[in-house]
């Protein structure tokens, strides 16, 4: 298969499998993506991430899990599409910006540096720059909902806003945090917790923003 035909295969699969991670293995596994572009997120599998934060081990390992949650929730999204490549995309920033700091594994940025890797990743396989913009602007905003929790000072509240879906964030950040190893119900449901009180905080600077430009 070409770049493109990978591509269609891949957004098909992302689009209907109950578990598009069994695909995505199988093109891992037949060395199907040697050669193409598709072969950066395979590169994942080198990529070490902080035992502490990821039981689950390397950045691919996590991004199978975290496809598979998103599509769970798919029915609950306005957008399938651009909330499924978000979910294979979130991490590819990793790639370059991973780096061992003071013995532990860091990716500082990654989703500042994935954003702008998530347009050359798939422009040259879409037209459509509304679809390409959202995945961009999912992957940019992912780590949000840890900013905003421990009011981290790289929180950017109004340009998410403006910039992107609150509720598709939610779903991005719900994923993203259940996909770490086995989670126990209870740990769900406190995450559960937590994506919402996030999407509370959100929703109430959306509000306050309103009534400031009346």
């Amino acid at each position: 298969m070409n770049n493109q035909e990978i591509f269609n295969e891949i957004d098909k699969h992302l689009l209907e499998d109950q578990k598009p991670s069994i695909f995505l293995r199988t093109l891992f596994n037949n060395n199907s993506l040697k050669g193409t572009v598709f072969h950066k997120i395979e590169r994942l599998a080198t990529i070490e991430q902080s035992s502490k934060y990821h039981p689950e081990g390397n950045v691919l390992n996590h991004v199978m899990l975290v496809v598979d949650e998103a599509a769970n929730l798919r029915s609950k999204s306005t957008d399938k599409r651009a909330l499924m490549w978000a979910s294979l995309l979130h991490d590819i920033g990793k790639l370059t910006t991973t780096k061992m700091r003071n013995g532990r594994w860091t990716s500082y940025n990654h989703d500042s540096v994935g954003s702008e890797m998530v347009v050359d990743f798939i422009s040259p396989f879409e037209e459509d720059h509304q679809f390409i913009e959202k995945v961009s602007n999912l992957v940019k905003y992912h780590m949000h909902y840890l900013y905003v929790e421990k009011n981290l000072p790289f929180a950017n509240i109004k340009g998410l806003i403006m910039e992107t879906s609150i509720d598709e964030i939610a779903l991005l950040s719900y994923a993203d945090r259940c996909g770490r190893g086995e989670l126990s119900e209870k740990d769900r449901i406190n995450t559960e917790v937590a994506i919402n009180n996030f999407k509370s905080k959100l929703n109430s600077k959306k509000e306050k923003m309103s009534l400031q430009t009346v």
